[in-house]
C-alpha cells in the first residue's frame, strides 16, 4: 500500500508562486506514472498535469506555460511548481500514483489565490 503526502499548500495573491511536493512511502512509485489532479469547491476533480516514469510530461491547456510537474525518483517525490497563479487556480490539489494495476490518492492539499 503506497502513501502519498501532499504539502506545500498554501494562501498566496495572484501573479504568486507555489511548489508543491507529493512524497511517496515507498520507492516502487519510480515505476508509476504521476498525477496532480485540483478540485475546486462545487466542482469535479480535474486532471492538471502528468509525468511518465520515463519522464514525459503532459498538462492540461490552461495551466500550460505556467505550471511545471516533475519527479525525483530518488526522493521518491513529485513537484508541481506553479507560477503566474490566478484566483481559478484555487482548488484542493491531490498526488495520484497509477499503474496498469493500482491506483493511490494522496489527502490533498489547499491552493488559494486571493489579493
Amino acid at each position: 500500500q503506497v502513501q502519498l503526502v501532499e504539502s506545500g499548500g498554501g494562501l498566496v495573491q495572484p501573479g504568486g508562486s507555489l511548489r508543491l511536493s507529493c512524497a511517496a512511502s515507498e520507492s516502487s512509485v519510480i515505476f508509476y506514472t504521476m498525477y496532480w489532479y485540483r478540485q475546486a469547491p462545487g466542482k469535479q476533480r480535474d486532471l492538471v498535469a502528468a509525468v511518465t516514469r520515463g519522464g514525459s510530461t503532459n498538462y492540461v491547456e490552461s495551466v500550460k506555460g505556467r505550471f511545471t510537474i516533475s519527479r525525483d525518483n530518488a526522493q521518491n517525490t513529485v513537484y508541481l511548481q506553479m507560477n503566474s497563479l490566478k484566483s481559478e487556480d484555487t482548488a484542493v490539489y491531490y498526488c495520484k500514483a497509477e499503474t496498469s494495476a493500482r491506483v493511490y490518492w494522496g489527502q490533498g492539499t489547499q491552493v488559494t489565490v486571493s489579493s
